[in-house]
């Protein structure tokens, strides 16, 4: 125990999940792999003698990869809001749709389940950087109390209460459950009346209350503030389909579940995610910064 070698297999193998942790604390692709480079830093700076005395070379890793978020988090907020329009997570490929071969890409790393779906993603931007480190390593990661407590720097009990203060947020935003196979039937026929550019058929999918939420960054044209309303955002689709003639929609799998994304001679211009409620669009995310649209083939 405590060999060299057996201290650099053992960190080499948590790089995956690593990745995980760090995309769901950060929603930038990015950013987990920053914050992901740093930690392995920090382990290979340590003198030999002081790494074989760390019984858990895993659970080092984490605990500064969770310090590093955590820094990350508390500056993003001041950088957000510089930001050029709306903030949205990176959104994630399947990437064997597209016949791609898995390999060290942060991308290709990532488990895709409810807890990166964009919905989840958008509240977890909406807790403090405590909450979100306490929640998603307690409630997503299973990570005892304890172990975050030295993450955060503060008691078990009180990081205990911050992730009850970041369930109840959850809780609050979370829309009633829907089947996958209902969600992707409803974001089939919005890509085929988005298609036909049927304002009509597109007003019947979208709830009276729908909010579209885009994201350009300032590198390519979004709306700079959410469209509310089912007949707004159907205009609006409608008039990003005639301005862009020959627009190709494709339905893909969007940080787990089914959505849409829309390609223009061969390049991917937006990615969209979809919350439905009682067979209807409640909320679309549609991502359009080409910094994030990277991990997409086109």
């Amino acid at each position: 125990m405590g060999t060299a070698g057996t201290s650099t297999d053992e960190t080499v193998g948590e790089r995956r999940r690593l990745i995980n942790v760090a995309y769901r604390l950060l929603g930038s692709l990015a950013e987990a792999e920053d914050a992901v480079q740093e930690a392995y830093a920090r382990w290979y700076a340590l003198p030999r003698s002081r790494q074989d005395e760390i019984v858990s070379p895993g659970a080092w890793l984490t605990t500064v990869t969770g310090r590093v978020c955590l820094d990350v988090l508390g500056s993003a907020r001041a950088r957000r809001e510089r930001y050029v329009g709306a903030w949205l997570p990176d959104p994630l490929p399947d990437r064997a749709e597209w016949g791609h071969v898995p390999g060290t890409d942060p991308a290709d790393q990532l488990v895709l389940d409810e807890s990166v779906s964009m919905a989840f993603l958008v509240v977890l931007e909406s807790m403090t950087p405590a909450e979100r480190v306490a929640f998603v390593l307690h409630d997503v990661f299973r990570y005892p109390f304890a172990e975050i407590a030295g993450i955060l720097r503060r008691t078990p009990a009180a990081c205990k209460q911050l992730a009850a203060s970041a369930r109840r947020r959850v809780r609050a935003a979370r829309a009633p459950a829907t089947a996958a196979a209902v969600r992707a039937d409803v974001v089939r026929q919005v890509k085929d009346a988005w298609e036909a550019k049927d304002i009509a058929a597109l007003v019947d999918l979208l709830d009276p209350a729908a909010v579209m939420t885009a994201d350009g960054g300032g590198n390519a044209g979004a709306a700079p503030r959410p469209v509310e309303g089912g007949a707004r955002i159907a205009q609006y689709m409608a008039a990003i389909a005639r301005k862009a003639p020959g627009l190709e929609l494709l339905e893909r799998s969007v940080n787990g579940a089914p959505g849409l994304v829309a390609r223009h001679c061969g390049a991917v211009l937006t990615v969209a995610a979809f919350e439905v409620a009682e067979g209807r669009v409640t909320r679309i995310w549609a991502v359009r910064d080409p910094e994030k649209l990277r991990p997409w083939i086109g």
